[in-house]
């Protein structure tokens, strides 16, 4: 076993325990990344509809952005944590290195993409021409600093691969925190600075995680030793970014189809008006907030995961699954209850309009009771990516959205209206839950018989 760390093993020892360990602090970290959303739609929506409905219509680009890089980082943890089960650190040194400069490299794409798309992709989605001036004044800030909204979250992402989810967590925390101080100092002009409304909540964004860029890249180069001299070595770099990729690439397919129904969904909510946009706005940045112990423990499962199986501990690996599932399915209900009880007043914090509050309501009173489903197909994910065996979950995915998702979406709007498109995402998490269920139970046994080829 790895003993170049003070970290604890995961290779022994209790699995609900060290689970539990490593989730807690990710569950503040990214409770406070979530809430970047959630105040940034508190202090727009003092605005007006018009601001708020503007930064609806961008929640689900910024979505499959942030999917990118949570792809990325996926591969990252994946690679690291099999090298480091296997006490390889030099190669977790190359692989933390030449992921982190495909990182820069693929969000300068991103930067120049976006910026040349802004007026004619927000318009497929339905955006009024009123609105696009103010979808410009948050996306032109948002697109220059995508770096600094990938290259952390992949960076930190090595941070999760050696067992080690503290720092991040705090990193994230107090990323979140001054994003609070900067968001109403710059959107209404306090204390001498300049009055940016929609523009300065993406300013506010950007140059949070900006500090977040730089902490990063000191805490890997400094305090961890996980970075080594870049290369232009192209064999180096390819055998490094192919390994990155064979896990990222669909991690990234993953991450990005979820954000891009977002997209479908808005554009058909779109028909409804915009108050009803601005209406699931408020419930998609209620819900990931809901979802954040998901989310937590979704993020240290592949690192677990890939220790374990790195090191040949497979017996571990059917005990992470039966954690999983009675976790998901306790914890899953609790939501829906909590939610479906406290759902209305807390959407009713981000407005007074009773149209938007009517649809954010109908969504908080009935997909909360499939988080379940949801939390295990991320656990599931998750667990993939971590063995190396990326693609069982991107072909769950893409079920439970172009398969399930989506024609029920799109049948129940034509039948009900907006409480179809609800009850089309309820039956997708619940059903693809219990697909994602089988599947990893059948894989791991599939995988304990050519444990000797998966481990070479």
């Amino acid at each position: 076993m790895p003993s170049h760390t003070s970290q604890p093993s995961l290779l022994e020892g209790s699995v609900a325990a060290h689970l539990r360990r490593l989730a807690l602090p990710m569950v503040w970290g990214i409770l406070a990344t979530m809430s970047f959303n959630v105040v940034d739609t508190y202090f727009v929506a003092q605005l007006g509809d018009g601001p708020l409905a503007a930064m609806s219509f961008t929640f689900p680009v910024v979505m499959v952005i942030n999917a990118l890089a949570i792809g990325l980082g996926a591969g990252m943890s994946s690679v690291v944590a099999r090298a480091y089960g296997a006490g390889d650190m030099q190669r977790v040194r190359r692989l933390v290195t030449d992921a982190t400069v495909l990182a820069i490299l693929i969000a300068l794409v991103v930067s120049i993409a976006g910026l040349l798309t802004i007026e004619p992709l927000f318009r497929l989605l339905g955006a009024e021409e009123r609105l696009l001036p103010l979808i410009t004044d948050y996306m032109v800030p948002w697109y220059v600093g995508a770096v600094f909204a990938v290259v952390p979250m992949v960076a930190l992402s090595a941070l999760r691969g050696i067992g080690n989810s503290s720092v991040t967590g705090r990193i994230m925390l107090g990323v979140a925190l001054f994003n609070l101080i900067l968001d109403p100092l710059l959107i209404f002009g306090l204390l001498g600075f300049p009055r940016l409304e929609l523009q300065g909540a993406a300013l506010a964004t950007v140059i949070s995680r900006g500090v977040s860029f730089f902490v990063a890249m000191y805490i890997l180069a400094r305090r961890e030793h996980l970075l080594a001299m870049p290369t232009a070595n192209w064999a180096v770099l390819k055998d490094s970014w192919s390994s990155l990729l064979h896990i990222g690439l669909p991690a990234i397919a993953t991450n990005v189809i979820i954000p891009m129904s977002g997209g479908v969904v808005v554009a058909l909510v779109a028909a409804h008006g915009a108050d009803a946009v601005a209406g699931l706005g408020i419930a998609l940045r209620i819900e990931p907030l809901a979802l954040i112990v998901f989310y937590a423990l979704s993020s240290v499962v592949g690192p677990f995961m890939g220790q374990n199986a790195g090191a040949g501990k497979l017996q571990r690996l059917d005990e992470t699954v039966l954690v999983l599932t009675r976790f998901c399915l306790v914890f899953g209900v609790v939501l829906g209850l909590l939610l479906w009880l406290v759902g209305g007043p807390i959407a009713g914090l981000f407005s007074d309009s009773p149209q938007v509050l009517d649809v954010a309501t109908a969504y908080l009173y009935l997909v909360p009771f499939s988080y379940a489903g949801y939390g295990f197909v991320m656990s599931a994910n998750a667990a993939f990516n971590g063995l190396g065996h990326p693609l069982p979950a991107t072909m769950i995915s893409f079920l439970r959205v172009l398969g399930v998702y989506l024609p029920l979406a799109w049948l129940g709007n034509q039948i009900w209206g907006i409480s179809g498109l609800f009850l089309a995402t309820l039956l997708s998490n619940l059903v693809l839950g219990l697909v994602a269920w089988w599947w990893l139970r059948k894989h791991l046994r599939q995988y304990a018989k050519d444990a000797p080829a998966a481990l070479g």
